[in-house]
């Protein structure tokens, strides 16, 4: 009996780029008995040995970059150069953990106590296993797979069907970087499958990243059989507010790109922007501008800035978006529409909607496109009481000259990470969490190296009598 697999198209051609076999319960089984022995080899290794290994992987992708990144581009339509981009911050966010992780694993020291040491100890959890999602597909993925091997784990990496190329490079990076066998296991594996997964007996942390959905579904699963940790990772439809002093220029650059980098295909994208009164239509114009001055194409050709869309529902759902919004008032400045480039392609062209309101399903449920909704505020209070009228709060950005101001405004917003002239971007060394349905636990920083450890408690009495 021959082996089930599923294929990947390219969101530019249309051809198959690539196959992958699906597994099956009992090759998933197996993994995980891999790479639990992995693990006792593993733990017993130093925190410097485990960076060694970890910047081991980072020269193999170094070493690769041109092939990988073509893979990822051909894969889900990520412009060539962003590709790159990704797998060289890829490697800058793993050895950025690397650098905290001595400090973040070290026992915690109590104080003397006479005729008794004491201390907590943090113990890796075994196995952990990775569900990631392809709009990212590195840089999700090495969040938890950095954490989870600096601290003693092992790993059972599950990537999105749209993405197994990036799996299969990450299983061959970890092949060449000298560790032991099973280390990082790749399965491609179909959601029934993946439920056995997360329910195995010998898997002690599950990393999520995906749709709100598809996060209730892990943790309903995990919920049924095991009492062990979940990171949930989920989406976001986060907010930008444009104060009236803002560096014009400045933000409408860096808020746009928020929006249309990846092709909007990003969790902490901006896909709503507030702005105040006074430069609301001059703002409308410059975020036309922008807009229009994207360059729509190959994304294998240099110079293309918006690539296509990766899956091939998204068009649609964006379209049905823009059209109820249109039907209740808003103005669409500009796209709208399914596009093509040389008749190749499903694109969407970016679009901006303006004079939306949260009884429309573009200012109020994740877009994840290039679709980007702009209302008018009269001041900070209004600006807060929209951009908290949501049930995701991941991230969420203030643009002003008035860094008191902001920093007044900043605590009342409801997010995970919160910006002051900045957004769409994760520090490695910042807690990269979210509130709300935008998920549940913490990756990055010294918390998420934390994360897939247990404590455990030493109380020793040393002197008797």
């Amino acid at each position: 009996m021959s082996t089930p697999r599923f294929s990947v198209d390219d969101p530019y051609t249309g051809e198959v780029v690539y196959e992958a076999p699906l597994a099956s319960v009992e090759e998933v089984h197996a993994s995980v008995t891999r790479a639990k022995a992995a693990h006792r080899a593993w733990r017993g290794t130093t925190i410097q040995e485990r960076i060694a290994a970890l910047e081991r992987v980072c020269q193999h992708f170094e070493s690769n970059i041109d092939a990988y990144a073509l893979e990822m581009t051909r894969s889900m339509g990520r412009p060539l150069a962003h590709a790159k981009g990704e797998i060289r911050t890829m490697m800058d966010r793993a050895r950025q953990l690397s650098s905290v992780a001595e400090a973040a694993l070290a026992p915690i020291a109590l104080p003397p106590k006479p005729g008794f040491e004491r201390w907590i100890a943090r113990e890796p959890v075994g196995v952990v296993a990775v569900l990631a999602a392809w709009n990212y597909p590195h840089l999700i993925a090495i969040n938890p797979i950095a954490a989870a091997v600096l601290a003693g784990n092992a790993v059972v990496l599950k990537h999105s069907h749209r993405t197994p190329c990036c799996a299969d490079q990450m299983g061959a990076a970890f092949a060449a970087a000298g560790v032991p066998e099973g280390l990082l296991t790749v399965v491609h594996a179909d959601h029934p499958t993946t439920a056995k997964l997360v329910q195995h007996e010998d898997v002690g942390f599950v990393s999520f990243t995906g749709s709100v959905f598809g996060g209730r579904q892990v943790y309903q699963a995990v919920a049924e059989k095991r009492f062990i940790d979940v990171t949930l990772e989920l989406g976001g439809k986060d907010p930008a507010y444009v104060m009236a002093d803002a560096n014009f220029d400045f933000a409408v650059e860096n808020v746009m790109d928020g929006a249309f980098y990846n092709a909007g295909q990003s969790c902490c994208g901006v896909e709503r922007v507030y702005v105040e009164a006074p430069i609301y239509d001059r703002f409308c114009e410059a975020a036309v501008a922008f807009a229009e001055a994207l360059k729509i194409g190959d994304p294998k050709t240099e110079g293309t800035n918006l690539g296509p869309m990766a899956q091939p529902n998204a068009p649609g759902f964006l379209q049905n978006q823009v059209e109820e919004a249109r039907a209740k008032g808003a103005r669409i400045l500009c796209g709208g529409a399914p596009t093509h480039h040389d008749g190749k392609g499903r694109f969407f062209a970016p679009t901006v909607a303006v004079d939306t309101d949260h009884a429309m399903a573009i200012a109020r449920e994740e877009s994840f496109g290039p679709v980007v909704a702009i209302q008018k505020v009269s001041g900070d209070e209004e600006a807060l009481g929209r951009m908290n009228d949501s049930e995701l709060g991941l991230t969420a950005s203030v643009w002003t000259n008035d860094v008191a101001r902001a920093k007044r405004l900043l605590p009342r917003i409801e997010a995970g990470t919160v910006f002051l002239n900045r957004a769409d971007y994760l520090d490695p060394l910042l807690a990269w969490t979210g509130v709300k349905d935008s998920g549940k636990g913490v990756s990055l920083s010294q918390l998420g190296l934390q994360a897939v450890t247990r404590p455990k408690s030493y109380h020793l009495r040393t002197q008797i009598g």
